[in-house]
């Protein structure tokens, strides 16, 4: 017998926001999971030594929260106990909380329950801290400071636009703000927080990422992620004087996703993203000497820090079949410690399926890069299902807790996964990602039809049990296949996608609007364009059943883009299952309704699929 839906789903699974910090002293890690059913904050010992080569636990982890209700979203550890931004009920509007170092009931310090709000960086005093939210208007995300020790905060920036706190500099007194135009397009100026004075760091013209990594120790110059003259996003040190050179720190062929600085700016450390895989890199500043990195799992590192005195490095790393967990990396002994063990289904990793990394050809010649998952067990022809990631500007990786779990079951179950990178997706380049740009069922869903057509032709794959999945916009694109598309599948599932993008459009966060017009489109000047493309104006073709899951508090995708597209189906008399999570928003916080939710969808494809259970 095959392992139960609940060992596979025996799994921790981690904040997706601002998820590791060290203690001041260096000696402790902070992280959220959902061990105890709810997102909750736990700390650990970060300088037990491994008790083994292969490197195991350094410490048990102490729970600091007991949240049930709301989540904790994102943490920043400071001297005074911790900073967290709290949910309530998936809508997002987080509230800043105050927590002592030995945990207990978080301290509500923005009582606003009509904004959000996000940590962002510790002062080099440690009494202050910054943070982002929309507390002046709610289209406009500002920069403001937090005097931790009383819970008082005023506001740094106020202007229009959306803008983010970035790396204190070494004098305390400037700051370095982040301007967000888009996804791919940011600006980085100086604020000096007394006087209010700028200085603009990366004039350019067109899009360009521009994003702060830290300050050199002598206050000199910044190092910034950057993919200026690039596809890629590199390193580069900008002095702020002179003429705004950008000079080389590291330059590849693959994007740096995360770069962190110790506290004196002594240390460099970053990530590389080598095709799906990530690679750790580490240089000391002072003499330009790169640090050899201790060997870290083989995966995907989704956060990534350093411990003040640069000595450590925290990742949280997850393969496909092995699901994301903490390490810690000395760079001075070269030892490795794994923190915590997140999955616990007693499923044997040698039963588990490694993914293999393949590319087919879409219509215009590009080739689009996806993992396929190919079941251990079963003869003849297998079913699949395509999964189509969210973002879109996201990338599909083996790792995460939830596609680990729901993957490894499905080919428990003899399903095969096909998980593209279609056009959007980053990790592949600048100009692959900005093809979905007003472009929201367009020709990502002929990369789609692509994937359908490249499975077709696999002589292991049986053509008339081929299933589509998603959520957000990979829910979208679900909806778009399964009415544009609908000679190709058996079934699909939608998890909080768009129906109507004229609709999804004007009901987004009020500090997302200023963005949608470049993103997607603006629902008055393009609403024929919209309406043409959203798969609610194709209801009629749909042939197979779909499954529908949505969550009634969600901000980003609301309710009634699933109900307009389930009861479009059902006036058409078309097979569509519903289901509306009264205590969720975008996703399944609560462990309680992840399982409920995947028992679901894994129940309705087994059953579209004809696989014996």
């Amino acid at each position: 017998m095959p392992p139960a839906f609940e060992q596979f789903y025996s799994v921790r699974r981690f904040a997706n926001l601002s998820n590791l910090s060290f203690s001041p002293d260096g000696e402790e890690l902070s992280f959220v999971h959902d061990g105890s059913g709810q997102m909750n904050l736990w700390r650990q010992p970060a300088l037990h030594p491994p008790r083994s080569a292969g490197g195991t636990r350094g410490g048990e982890a102490t729970q600091l929260t007991h949240l049930v209700d709301d989540a904790v979203r994102h943490h920043v550890w400071t001297p005074f106990g911790f900073v967290l931004g709290v949910d309530h009920q998936g809508g997002e509007q987080w509230q800043l909380h105050r927590l002592p170092a030995s945990g207990g009931t978080p301290e509500n310090l923005t009582r606003r329950d009509d904004v959000q709000c996000q940590v962002g960086r510790l002062h080099p005093d440690g009494e202050q801290l910054t943070f982002s939210g929309n507390l002046a208007r709610p289209s406009d995300v500002g920069v403001h400071l937090l005097h931790v020790r009383d819970g008082e905060h005023h506001p740094l920036v106020e202007d229009q636009g959306t803008y983010a706190p970035g790396p204190w500099h070494p004098d305390g007194r400037r700051l370095a703000v982040v301007h967000e135009h888009a996804n791919d397009d940011q600006d980085v100026f100086l604020l000096d927080v007394h006087s209010g004075d700028r200085t603009l760091l990366t004039a350019h013209n067109g899009d360009e990422v521009n994003v702060p990594v830290g300050f050199g120790a002598d206050g000199r110059s910044v190092i910034l992620a950057t993919n200026r003259d690039s596809e890629f996003v590199w390193l580069a040190r900008r002095s702020l004087e002179g003429d705004g050179r950008l000079d080389t720190v590291w330059r590849g062929d693959w994007d740096v996703e995360h770069a962190v600085v110790d506290a004196a700016s002594r240390r460099l450390a970053w990530v590389v993203n080598v095709d799906g895989v990530s690679t750790y890199h580490a240089r000391d500043l002072d003499t330009g000497r790169d640090v050899p990195v201790p060997e870290l799992p083989a995966g995907w590192c989704t956060h990534f820090a350093i411990s003040p005195d640069g000595r450590r490095l925290a990742a949280c790393v997850g393969r496909a079949t092995s699901p994301l967990d903490v390490y810690i990396a000395d760079l001075e002994t070269g030892a490795v410690t794994r923190l915590t063990r997140s999955f616990t289904g007693g499923v044997d990793e040698a039963e588990l399926v490694e993914p293999e990394l393949v590319r087919f050809a879409a219509r215009d010649g590009r080739q689009v890069p996806a993992w396929l998952y190919r079941p251990r067990a079963g003869d003849g022809r297998r079913p699949v299902v395509v999964s189509i990631h969210g973002g879109p500007e996201s990338q599909e990786r083996p790792g995460p807790p939830s596609t680990f779990a729901f993957y490894q079951y499905l080919l428990s179950r003899g399903i095969a996964v096909l998980a593209p990178n279609i056009r959007g997706s980053t990790g592949y380049g600048k100009t692959y990602q900005s093809l979905i740009h007003r472009d929201w069922g367009g020709a990502e869903l002929r990369d789609i039809e692509s994937a359908a057509r490249y499975l077709r032709g696999l002589d292991w794959i049986d053509p008339d049990r081929m299933a589509v999945y998603g959520g957000s916009f990979g829910g979208f694109a679900t909806l778009s296949a399964m009415t544009r598309l609908p000679e190709y599948w058996a079934c699909g599932v939608d998890i909080v996608g768009p129906s109507n993008l004229v609709t999804f459009a004007r009901a987004v966060p009020p500090f997302w609007r200023h963005m949608m017009k470049r993103w997607v489109g603006d629902p008055d000047e393009d609403h024929d364009l919209l309406i043409e493309r959203s798969p609610i104006t194709y209801v009629e073709n749909v042939r197979s059943p779909l499954l529908v899951l949505q969550g009634a508090h969600d901000p980003r995708v609301v309710k009634p883009e699933s109900d307009q597209m389930v009861e479009r189906m059902r006036r058409l008399g078309r097979e569509v299952e519903y289901h509306v999570f009264e205590d969720e928003g975008h996703g399944f916080t609560k462990r309680a309704n992840q399982l409920r939710a995947y028992r679901l969808v894994t129940d309705f494809l087994e059953r579209q699929l004809a696989v014996d259970r």
